[in-house]
Formats: structure tokens, C-alpha cells, sequence
């Protein structure tokens, strides 16, 4: 068996400003939206996803180099973005708070980390070109 996709599920308390933050400012395509009994889905293509399962030291060191403290809880959302930090600002110009960064990483990448809608915490990162 091989697994073809993963898709990150967030159930949203105002799905319209989770739609308009990651779909409108963001830039996710909408690739699908779904009614079901009454209730709202809306599918966003976020490209190639990667699972990343860390233990608490190693979320510990993540949050003290994007943010300085420890700051996310189970879930964090990482986007790859052509920039971080242009895209951090267009999203903090729509509610999100900065919470560290831009932040050159031991590994060369550029990071932002946000709280996004209903406190969902977000790094944008941009690879370092040598990688």
C-alpha cells in the first residue's frame, strides 16, 4: 500500500475567514467546496504535503529559534512560500499576529511563524536557494 495524498483537516468555528485568509490572502487554490446537511467544506490545494512528527525538545528548539519561546501546542502549520516574508505581512495586514521572525534557520531557510484564524500557529518558510 502506498499513500498518495495527506490532507490536513481543520474544523473552523467562521469558515469564511478561514476561506478568505489561507484561499484569498494566502493564495491556496480552491480546488473543490462541498455542502452536507447544512454543513460547508471548501478543499484548498496546498501543494506537495510532508508529514513532520517531532518530539517535545525538538518543538521546543523549532519555537526558540522562530519565536524565542515555546509557543506552539500538537499542531503547527508550515506553508513554503516563494516569500516568507512578504507573505507573513500580507497575512498580519488581515489579522494574523507575527508572533517571530523573519528568522534565518540554522539550515538556511527563511521563517515566519503567525497565529492565523482561531489561533491555528503557521511558520512561512522560504528554502534557502543553496538547498
Amino acid at each position: 500500500m502506498k499513500i498518495k495524498e495527506l490532507r490536513l483537516v481543520l474544523t473552523m468555528d467562521d469558515l469564511d475567514a478561514a476561506v478568505a485568509f489561507f484561499r484569498d490572502t494566502l493564495g491556496l487554490e480552491q480546488v473543490a467546496a462541498f455542502e452536507n446537511d447544512g454543513g460547508h467544506a471548501v478543499l484548498l490545494d496546498a501543494g506537495h504535503a510532508t508529514l513532520e512528527l517531532f518530539d517535545r525538545t525538538q518543538a521546543r528548539a523549532v519555537d526558540d529559534i522562530e519565536v524565542g519561546r515555546r509557543v506552539a501546542g500538537k499542531v503547527r502549520v508550515a506553508f513554503q512560500a516563494s516569500d516568507s516574508d512578504t507573505a507573513a505581512r500580507n497575512l498580519a495586514n488581515v489579522g494574523a499576529e507575527i508572533l517571530g521572525g523573519p528568522v534565518t534557520t540554522p539550515w538556511g531557510d527563511r521563517n515566519v511563524r503567525l497565529t492565523g484564524p482561531e489561533g491555528i500557529q503557521l511558520t512561512l518558510f522560504t528554502p534557502n536557494p543553496q538547498t
